[in-house]
């Protein structure tokens, strides 16, 4: 059976063939009037053959049968153009030594003759196709373009030539003010940003896609603020390397996330401090099957170390994330290693065995209700765990251990807070007495991280809601995973010992707000198609989180994005010692003496305020 590929090839050559064979005979009729004499008979059968045969031979050698042609633009207009001047050309040397000169005038119109029907054959199909089987059918979704550039001209084009595309393109906006009332693929250009909410109303706009992929994040969100005036759902072009290797397509569009909305420029990193400090040598991640230690072990990957030990408690996690990286870096030494840090004995004999060089200490509990609840747990694995593992650091002669902290450790109005401030001083008094460079990375929330609001509110949604928010005031500071990890790698090469690295987090958001920018950008409008619910501040929670404690000053660093908070207080390592040997006897003794003995070690100016606000809040006051 003959592929239908071949099929094609054949038929565009006898399409070819035909037009070739017509433009030669017209071409002597109108020389000579419709009377060919008998000489030039035979010349124009000569002439038409070897026409024939070199068009359609040239045509196949240079693959103008292998192009889709309802894809057709300038560049196939230049090699048809090549291909018809060489054939002709050609032809008519052959046959002027075969059976003598061809008349200028016949060669001049048989040249113009096959170049426009060649040429208007291929874009008569596309034509075709773009004006009459991808017609604005009733079904279509109506699409909007917020750019004009090369990326939104290049998806235009496809949901227009694409018959299987369920996109069609309306209108076209464009903050260039000289474009405005042009069309681009027959497209309108109707105006600027602002009239975005005006534009959807008028042309019934289902689907807004922005597709802007070099400009800012400050102005890129600022266009989504604009977008979300209207009911229309957002979609955008991710990233400008597909731009510039010519990726763009209909798959590339997706949904408008969450962290589209932060408006803040990706994180530029200094590739060579942090290679240096990373770079051939041994490096444990600890919590690496966790939200932030798996991001942390995939950065830390490209940075060519010598070794990656990946430590985790559950085997699960550890699992995935070490298939991941062999996969992406089969030639990296990787070693999962299943254990808990509260086992000092486990943890020792891990340093003793590979000697890390760099240590990113990001295992602990987070979950501030469930911390609440179950206190002791909390002491266990935040405290005991990272005195274990920094503990081992210096034993083992560690260069550097980074821990990961939270933005809940400020004025702690919770178990979690306090416990990972408790975490924080720790590493800040064995920094004083060891060759070890201890610092901590302080930072908020990250989106879509485990136990994040984000995917609890996505799955909501998806249930038809309503999306649970826990008081109208809360507020929160966001970062996405990655961009948190690059901060935390480069505070890493930052540290001279001792520091706590505050990381910019930007403007605090309203959780509220959030909740309905995810409804919206799910396609549902808030409070009518899904509802939110209010349940209350939860056991721990404060209204508002802070990331700087009262008596720290802020001291800028290298890095616009890096701050580091320098405590006025000084740290004595024996009188933490004591406090955490002291700690360890309440464990056995029940929640309410560790909860005493935690606000004992951390006195928060703002604790019995907090409970008050929160009280409050939950109406049980």
């Amino acid at each position: 059976m003959i592929p239908s590929s071949s099929i094609r090839i054949y038929l565009l050559i006898l399409i070819d063939a035909l037009i070739v064979t017509a433009s030669a005979v017209t071409s002597y009729l109108f020389r000579f009037d419709g009377k060919i004499p008998d000489f030039y008979m035979n010349q124009m059968l000569v002439f038409t053959a070897v026409s024939v045969v070199i068009t359609t031979a040239l045509m196949y050698v240079f693959h103008l049968y292998h192009r889709i042609w309802q894809y057709a633009s300038v560049g196939e207009i230049i090699s048809i153009t090549k291909t018809v001047t060489i054939a002709c050309l050609t032809s008519y040397l052959i046959s002027y030594l075969f059976y003598g000169r061809v008349p200028v005038s016949i060669a001049l119109r048989n040249y113009e003759t096959v170049l426009i029907c060649l040429g208007g054959s291929r874009f008569i199909w596309r034509i075709y196709r773009d004006h009459y089987i991808k017609s604005k059918s009733e079904d279509s979704i109506r699409a909007m373009i917020v750019g004009a550039g090369d990326c939104g001209v290049m998806i235009a084009r496809e949901m227009k030539t694409n018959a299987s595309a369920k996109l069609y393109p309306v209108v076209f906006i464009d903050d260039d003010p000289s474009k405005h009332r042009n069309r681009m693929h027959g497209i309108p250009i109707v105006g600027g940003r602002d009239s975005i909410p005006e534009m959807v109303e008028k042309h019934r706009i289902d689907e807004i896609i922005i597709a802007m992929p070099s400009i800012s994040r400050s102005e890129y969100a600022h266009i989504i603020d604009i977008c979300k005036r209207t009911k229309a759902t957002l979609k955008t072009i991710p990233m400008l390397n597909d731009l510039i290797d010519g990726k763009v397509t209909l798959n590339t569009i997706r949904q408008v996330e969450v962290e589209d909305l932060l408006g803040r420029d990706p994180v530029q990193t200094d590739l060579a401090a942090i290679s240096s400090y990373i770079q051939n040598k041994v490096v444990l991640i600890t919590g690496a099957g966790g939200s932030i230690g798996s991001e942390l072990s995939r950065q830390i990957a490209m940075l060519s170390p010598h070794k990656l030990l990946l430590l985790g408690h559950g085997e699960n996690s550890i699992y995935a994330i070490e298939i991941e990286l062999r996969r992406r870096w089969p030639d990296l030494s990787i070693e999962p290693i299943i254990a808990d840090i509260q086992d000092r004995d486990r943890i020792d004999r891990i340093f003793s065995e590979h000697r890390p060089h760099v240590v990113f200490h990001a295992a602990a509990h987070k979950h501030v209700p469930l911390m609440e609840r179950n206190p002791s747990e909390a002491v266990k694995n935040n405290v005991f765990g990272t005195k274990n593992v920094a503990d081992s650091a210096s034993k083992y002669d560690s260069e550097r251990f980074v821990l990961v902290s939270s933005d809940k450790a400020v004025h702690p109005s919770s178990v979690m807070g306090t416990t990972k401030r408790i975490a924080e001083m720790y590493i800040q008094s064995l920094n004083e007495r060891s060759a070890t460079n201890y610092a901590a990375v302080r930072f908020g929330n990250v989106l879509g991280s485990r136990g994040s609001v984000i995917p609890l509110f996505k799955e909501q949604i998806a249930r038809g809601g309503p999306v649970t928010v826990t008081h109208h005031d809360m507020v929160r500071y966001f970062m996405t995973i990655p961009e948190a990890v690059q901060l935390v790698i480069q505070a890493g090469a930052l540290s001279e010992g001792g520091e706590i690295f505050i990381l910019d987090m930007g403007q605090p958001v309203r959780i509220l707000e959030l909740a309905e920018d995810l409804i919206r950008l799910s396609g549902f409008e808030p409070y009518q198609e899904i509802d939110i619910t209010f349940t209350g501040v939860r056991a721990g929670e404060k209204l508002f989180e802070e990331l700087m404690l009262t008596e720290e000053q802020a001291l800028a660093t290298k890095h616009d994005r890096i701050f580091v908070g320098k405590s006025m207080q000084q740290l004595d390592y024996e009188v933490w010692d004591l406090y955490c040997r002291n700690l360890e006897r309440c464990i056995s003794e029940g929640r309410l003496s560790v909860r005493a003995m935690l606000e004992e070690m951390v006195p928060s100016p703002h604790r019995e305020a907090y409970r008050e606000v929160a009280a409050t809040a939950s109406g049980t006051l």
